[in-house]
Parts: C-alpha cells; sequence; structure tokens
C-alpha cells in the first residue's frame, strides 16, 4: 500500500466495517470526515480525537499537540488533557526525547491544555522517532455540531492558507535544497507557518457562533478535505479555485517541487460551513481575532466540483498526501 492515511474506501471496508459494537452513551462516532468522537457526559460531550506524527522530522513535540487539539477544536469544543506516546529507535539521544517534551510542553501551554499521561519507548519496531497523542476535551451538549443543520445555499469557509503545514515542514526538513532556490523571505515565510498551525482558536470561536460543521484540514489538503466533508454531510460541494488562497512561498515551493499545493497537508487550515447570517459572524469574530477567512464554495445537493478557469471539475477521493513524495 500507498504511504499515507489509507484511502477512504480501503479504510471504510477494513476498519469501519469492521467496528461492530455500539453503544447508545456514543454521541458521534468514527467516520468519513469526522475528526472526533463524543461521548455522552451528562450535561457535556466528552470529546476525544487521536493522531500521531509520522511525516515530519522536525518540531515533532508540538506539532504532536496542536494536530489532536485541531481535531477537538473542529467539534467547537476545548482541548483540556492529552497523552502523548513517544516510539523511539534504538539509535535515539536522550537529547531528542528532551527535545520532544519540551516543545509539546511549549505548545501545550500555548493552548492551556495539560499533558496529563502517555507512554515512552525504545523499540526496533520503527526506523524514526513517532509521536502520538489522544486529546480531550469538553463542549456543552446543547452546542455539538449537527450536520442536520447543513442547508443547499450554505457557505463553505475555510480559515488561512493552503499547504500550511506541508510548507512548513518541508522549508524545515529540505531546507538545504530550498534555499539557493528560494528568496529568503520565501524560506522564513515557509518555516514560520509552523506557528500558525493551530485551529483551536476559531473552532471555540466559530463553535460558540454556532455552525453546522467544521473539518481539520490535514492529509490530503484542502481538496482532500472536501471530498471528505461531502461524505460526512452527505450533500454536494462546490467550490471555486481562484477563492482558495495559497500563500506565495507555499506556491513556489510547490512549483520548485512539483507538487499540488491543494493536495498538501494543511493543519492549520480549517473548512467551516455556515449560513450566510453564522458565516457574516464569523468572518467578523475572525478578523477581530486577526484569522483570514475565505468563502470558498457553497453547499449543493451532490457531486463534489472545483471550477477552474470556466471549466468544472470533479474532486476525487483523496490518495497519498503530496508532502510524501518529497519527504
Amino acid at each position: 500500500m500507498n504511504i499515507g492515511k489509507l484511502p477512504n474506501d480501503v479504510l471504510e471496508k477494513l476498519v469501519f466495517d469492521n467496528i461492530g459494537n455500539k453503544r447508545e452513551d456514543v454521541l458521534l462516532r468514527a467516520g468519513v470526515g469526522e475528526d472526533c468522537s463524543v461521548l455522552d457526559f451528562g450535561k457535556y460531550g466528552c470529546v476525544i480525537s487521536t493522531d500521531p506524527i509520522t511525516g515530519a522530522s522536525s518540531n515533532l513535540g508540538s506539532l504532536a499537540i496542536h494536530i489532536s487539539c485541531n481535531d477537538v477544536a473542529s467539534n467547537g469544543a476545548e482541548p483540556i488533557g492529552v497523552t502523548l506516546t513517544i516510539m523511539a529507535p534504538e539509535d535515539t539521544k536522550e537529547i531528542e526525547i528532551e527535545e520532544i517534551m519540551k516543545d509539546a510542553s511549549k505548545a501545550s501551554k500555548e493552548l492551556n491544555v495539560e499533558i496529563i499521561g502517555g507512554h515512552t519507548e525504545i523499540t526496533n519496531a520503527v526506523n524514526k522517532i513517532v509521536v502520538s497523542t489522544t486529546v480531550i476535551g469538553k463542549q456543552l451538549k446543547e452546542k455539538i455540531l449537527n450536520i442536520d443543520d447543513i442547508k443547499i445555499g450554505d457557505k463553505i469557509l475555510m480559515t488561512k492558507t493552503a499547504g500550511l503545514e506541508g510548507t512548513a515542514i518541508i522549508a524545515s526538513d529540505l531546507e538545504e535544497k530550498l534555499e539557493n532556490k528560494l528568496s529568503k523571505d520565501n524560506l522564513k515565510e515557509a518555516k514560520d507557518m509552523i506557528k500558525d498551525i493551530s485551529v483551536v482558536k476559531e473552532g471555540i470561536i466559530c463553535g460558540n457562533i454556532g455552525v453546522s460543521y467544521m473539518h481539520d484540514v490535514t492529509e490530503g489538503g484542502i481538496l482532500g478535505a472536501l471530498w471528505e466533508t461531502s461524505k460526512a454531510i452527505k450533500k454536494g460541494i462546490r467550490v471555486y479555485k481562484k477563492d482558495i488562497p495559497i500563500a506565495d512561498s507555499t506556491k513556489n515551493i510547490c512549483n520548485i517541487l512539483n507538487i499540488d499545493p491543494l493536495k498538501l497537508i494543511s493543519s492549520g487550515s480549517m473548512i467551516i460551513i455556515a449560513d450566510d447570517e453564522n458565516t457574516k459572524k464569523i468572518k467578523s469574530k475572525l478578523k477581530e481575532s486577526n484569522i483570514k477567512v475565505s468563502v470558498i464554495g457553497e453547499i449543493t445537493k451532490e457531486d463534489i466540483l472545483i471550477e477552474e478557469d470556466d471549466e468544472i471539475k470533479t474532486i476525487k477521493s483523496p490518495e497519498s498526501d503530496e508532502l510524501y513524495k518529497v519527504i
């Protein structure tokens, strides 16, 4: 199989179809386009998500914290605690583990989430360090997002820019290869994108406003996330390529490496579905918080389409992320 997340059809066949037992106190369960699960804890929903970091060599600790917290925030929930597991090969040095933990601790302080447990192990089962986190958050049950509220014509918004996380990873891990092909400003802009990979702030803001659905853009990039969104909400999507923001540094790096920025991992960007009234509120509130947001399309009855230069194309199920072609 190809490196990266399992293709969604394979995921459904091998994983979801083999989850047999269902409990009434699970309010939101595993599925394509769902970033987290929600358990019934009385007045609150307990929101849980888990993710590993496998495609990066730098900033492992902060990436691990941010990625799972992003998933919880995609349900509008506040992250509270995180468990962190480190699996490291035999040649790992103590300083490397220490740096990961310091990095993770700094990120957790920024997000006001506590590292509450985990596991650290040296093993020959991996050939590079793998960090996996599980995040627990809480949310009033009355504010849990409901896809049944989505209507034809509702707006599709995205925060920040496409390919954000992938740009930061490539710029850090391939800096020597890129430094003679990119301007210093471009390279710095790309590396600094690592500071913008959290969507916790916009997730909580939009959760308080009241939106129908949010999805953190990860592997497969913005196009992959849009495809997953359509499957999750069981409605169609139409987006306009010209309205999808891409930073200059991302464009330049992707041109140099011949990869597609719209299929590049993009933690730090959130897809949001909202009606016209809430779209206005979201744009206003996110502007106050200095978070870029763009309306890139709308909900339709069926099909998953992107319009480019008056040509309409079908967005296909995501394959292996563009990051794995170069890292």
